[in-house]
């Protein structure tokens, strides 16, 4: 078994106007880190259009696309920009979030990093914000559940933003848990600890500006291990953003390289203990590079580690 690293060169044609934190160079740092790692390299296919379906009415999908330029750039909300290469490279990182899905309930690999961009955890129904315009994570779950059947997801959030965009996709699926931790008071105003769900499947973790590692590691071991030992999932996906990292420009969490290498080194954990280790992660946050840089090579470091295990 190994660890599959899925990604496409069309990513980095979603371009942004200077200055705006979610830029080209991320995913270029990112690739750059991994490339003398051990892994399997998947071309990030385009996404189905019946995934995109499951999540996203037909309007929403046809107006991002009416909205995409064929020169310069189209604001959609006060900080999500398209550009002429944004919506092949959207449409690649909901594909390449399905395609994990596929290869690791497949068993071809054991576990998988899908390092795409756009992101999605704040892409609602019928709303792109956030720089997100799908919901990659929900898409590749709402797959997962669907066409492979799966009884039951969980999907753990630690990007430093509130995942109000998977939480709004999935809240009405009751085979399918959501857990986010973030800082809070902080954009977009959402997951407090009461937001739990039709279903009480929701779990949201707010952490106080200034949280550490500390105060990380407390929150999981008590309340995050300890519900997803209890759903028994059958799949673990990862949002993995990175820019909880004390060095991020955005917030005000301090969170450092070894936390990231922990929590998924835990993760894969339970993923070992309640699903066969099948466990894949996709890219969300982190704006500073060097950081993210580094904070995701050692998230891949642990699930290369685990996935020969």
């Amino acid at each position: 078994m190994t660890t599959a690293l899925i990604t496409h060169p069309e990513c980095l044609g979603h371009e942004t106007p200077p200055g705006h934190p979610e830029q080209v160079a991320r995913l270029e740092y990112i690739l750059a880190a991994l490339a003398e790692k051990d892994l399997m390299r998947v071309t990030a296919p385009l996404v189905a259009e019946d995934d995109l379906l499951r999540v996203h009415p037909k309007r929403q999908i046809e107006s991002i696309r009416a909205a995409a330029p064929a020169t310069g750039f189209a604001q959609l909300d006060a900080d999500t920009w398209m550009s002429p290469g944004t919506l092949a490279a959207a449409h690649r990182a909901v594909g390449g979030a399905v395609r994990a899905v596929d290869l690791v309930l497949a068993g071809e690999v054991r576990n998988a990093f899908v390092a795409v961009r756009p992101p999605g955890h704040h892409a609602e129904r019928e709303t792109t914000m956030g720089f997100c315009l799908f919901g990659n994570v929900a898409v590749a779950a709402k797959h997962a559940l669907i066409h492979h059947g799966i009884g039951r997801i969980a999907v753990v959030d630690f990007d430093v933003h509130h995942g109000n965009g998977t939480q709004d996709l999935l809240e009405d699926e009751p085979r399918a848990l959501f857990v986010s931790s973030h800082q809070f008071p902080l954009w977009p105003g959402t997951g407090a600890a009461d937001e739990t769900g039709p279903h009480d499947t929701i779990v949201n973790l707010p952490l106080a500006p200034g949280s550490g590692g500390v105060e990380f590691r407390r929150a999981y071991e008590d309340k995050v291990f300890p519900r997803v030992r209890a759903f028994k999932p059958d799949l673990i996906l990862v949002s993995a953003g990175f820019d909880a990292h004390r060095d991020d420009p955005l917030a005000d969490l301090r969170l450092t390289t070894e936390d990231f290498a922990w929590v998924t080194g835990r993760l894969c954990d339970l993923a070992d203990d309640l699903c066969g280790g099948r466990i894949l992660s996709c890219l969300e946050g982190g704006y500073n590079l060097d950081a993210l840089a580094a904070s995701v090579a050692a998230h891949v470091d642990v699930l290369i580690k685990r996935g020969v295990a």
